[in-house]
């Protein structure tokens, strides 16, 4: 299936869901399911005033468990918050055809990861539920040999006009170095350093492959 209407090659981008399934196709190193968030703008701020970090790994039923134990015991108000991440980690599975993972919800108020790099994984899963959404570049728009030397943005980033953002609420999954013959997609957190703003971060990994939590 390709739903996608972007015109870089290696993104599949569209409004349905089943466009997460064409990150399985060769050319394709990230699929953004473009969606409305469900939890009101009221919630997630009421969300951002507080610190969160909740982890959790193994089937989805143990994760399950561990998100509503944390909800509970965190941010009981917040059903339609959890609900929503309950579903995403449903489309994550049905997906990827997962069965083990390992998740990480966290409020963030500094620029994580500044330099374009690709994931030490195979599949990740990224849904920003307040805040700018990750950067990302399609292929036309990285010099390899810059990255691959370990040099700086402004020299990995070919032509800033086509550096992409996904949007806030969007549901991103991202192919690493350790996905068979892939050519891992290369991105970044936004900044939000310089204007003291924060974020609220879902991160949905594969928990049978080696994943780092950076």
């Amino acid at each position: 299936m390709n739903l996608t209407k972007t015109p870089f090659t290696n993104a599949a981008i569209g409004n349905d869901p089943e466009i997460l399934r064409d990150i399985h196709l060769q050319p394709v190193n990230i699929a953004i399911y473009e969606r409305e968030i469900l939890p009101t703008q009221t919630e997630l701020d009421h969300i951002l005033e507080q610190s969160i970090e909740c982890r959790a790994s193994g089937s989805i039923a143990e994760v399950t468990a561990t998100l509503r134990t944390y909800f509970a015991e965190t941010i009981p108000e917040q059903q339609a918050l959890l609900d929503d991440i309950l579903e995403v980690l449903q489309l994550f599975e049905k997906s990827t055809e997962i069965s083990s993972f390992r998740l990480l919800l966290a409020t963030v108020s500094t620029n994580m990861c500044r330099r374009f790099h690709t994931d030490i994984n195979d599949l990740r899963l990224l849904c920003t539920y307040a805040g700018p959404g990750t950067l990302w570049l399609p292929n036309e728009a990285v010099n390899q040999k810059a990255y691959q030397g370990g040099r700086s943005n402004m020299d990995i980033v070919a032509n800033e006009g086509l550096i992409q953002q996904a949007q806030t609420g969007d549901v991103v999954i991202l192919k690493g170095a350790l996905y068979p013959d892939a050519n891992p997609v290369l991105h970044r957190s936004p900044s939000i350093e310089q204007t003291q703003g924060k974020r609220l971060l879902l991160r949905i990994d594969n928990n049978e492959s080696h994943n780092l939590w950076s």
